[in-house]
């Protein structure tokens, strides 16, 4: 069987993503948790720490920060120091500590559609969320630079992007990237970087190019998130890392976590060790199972009345305009019709939804299977 095929049953095991429907028939493709077993070696390791049967507090080994900085060498060309790691126990906490970090400033920056933490996370700190609404240029979304000169800014405002972008699939080029980081210099703005999809490139010959990466002048201005939890699937380990070159950027940082960040599990550290040094032949072979599923899922939407799927260059999300369906809302229309997926006024963009392609190709094809049937429903 393929490996992608032999998915462990998480009904009755405390999974958020498969609990918010157990006792009904509704198929659940929303929260980006994919179904697929980890690399054998994380499952070893996570075997070891269990049995070793003491479960105390933990501390990052120094042969970690040397796995994290050798991976950011080979797969990203971007050289690291040591101390510029810091460790966070998820990639929402980071984002809010992000925000955290610049309260005193006038807003915050994204573009929707956008990941939902995104919009909320700034009002906690009193920052005013100024959306940017991405572009459509040749059926992918990216950014409308025209947009971003006609909006207003301060200097230390927060400009957060999600790269590669969740939920849409954008994998921006090079070009995309220095023309922003030269807006965001121009202006004096600081960059907080979500890149935790960075190994999640879809299209062949792609590349991902960390922002802080481009030059010292923009990785003075920025922090980037990074974490194994999606390439992976170890969100439940909550495991991720904040790289900060700029020392002042830095300790601002660290005040902000003191006193109510704690740090990761002891065993999360030793799952990202072990998928960093030993899973990159599961990463290829999971690149290309959801391919595969990017494909046919895209086959079957395209043949669908009312609905318009964009094929992402990178992550497991697929994002589809539902507009066409005119029905009150489409996410509760496919869920009443056996289909859970995400509701795209969360990310800003109602009318729309998500879908998680990190499933095996069975359930897949019975789900969309149910949307044509749903879709019918409505002649």
């Amino acid at each position: 069987m393929d490996l992608f095929e032999d998915i462990p049953n998480r009904i009755g095991r405390n999974s958020l993503k498969w609990g918010k429907y157990e006792g009904k028939d509704i198929l659940p493709l929303w929260v980006a948790d994919m179904d697929f077993r980890s690399p054998e070696e994380v499952i070893r390791v996570a075997t070891e720490a269990g049995e070793f049967g003491n479960y105390g507090y933990g501390v990052c080994p120094s042969s970690l920060v040397d796995a994290v900085i050798e991976r950011s060498k080979t797969q990203y060309a971007w050289e690291l120091e040591k101390h510029w790691l810091l460790w966070l126990p998820g990639m929402v906490c980071a984002l809010n500590v992000c925000c955290r970090v610049f309260e005193d400033s006038n807003q915050a920056i994204t573009q929707v559609p956008i990941y939902p933490p995104f919009l909320t996370a700034p009002g906690h700190f009193g920052l005013t969320c100024s959306k940017l609404p991405m572009i459509l240029e040749n059926g992918r979304f990216t950014i409308d630079f025209a947009a971003l000169n006609e909006l207003g800014t301060s200097p230390n405002d927060l400009f957060m992007l999600c790269h590669p972008h969740n939920p849409v699939g954008t994998a921006y080029r090079q070009a995309e990237l220095e023309r922003l980081a030269q807006w965001i210099l121009d202006r004096e703005l600081v960059l907080c970087s979500d890149e935790i999809h960075c190994d999640l490139l879809l299209e062949p010959g792609l590349t991902h190019q960390p922002m802080a990466s481009l030059g010292k002048d923009i990785a003075d201005r920025t922090i980037t998130l990074m974490a194994p939890s999606k390439t992976f699937n170890l969100p439940g380990f909550g495991c991720s890392f904040a790289i900060i070159s700029n020392g002042e950027l830095r300790r601002k940082f660290k005040r902000a976590m003191a006193g109510i960040v704690p740090d990761p599990p002891a065993m999360s550290f030793s799952l990202t060790e072990a998928a960093f040094r030993h899973g990159e032949k599961w990463r290829i072979q999971l690149l290309d199972y959801l391919r595969g599923n990017r494909e046919f899922a895209l086959s079957k939407l395209n043949a669908m009345d009312g609905l318009i799927p964009y094929s992402p260059e990178a992550t497991y999300l697929l994002w589809i305009d539902a507009r066409e369906l005119r029905v009150p809302c489409p996410q509760v229309f496919f869920e009443d019709h056996g289909v859970g997926l995400s509701d795209g006024r969360d990310f800003g963009a109602p009318g729309f939804l998500r879908m998680n392609l990190g499933c095996s190709r069975d359930l897949l094809q019975e789900a969309l299977g149910r949307m044509s049937e749903a879709i019918r429903s409505l002649a």
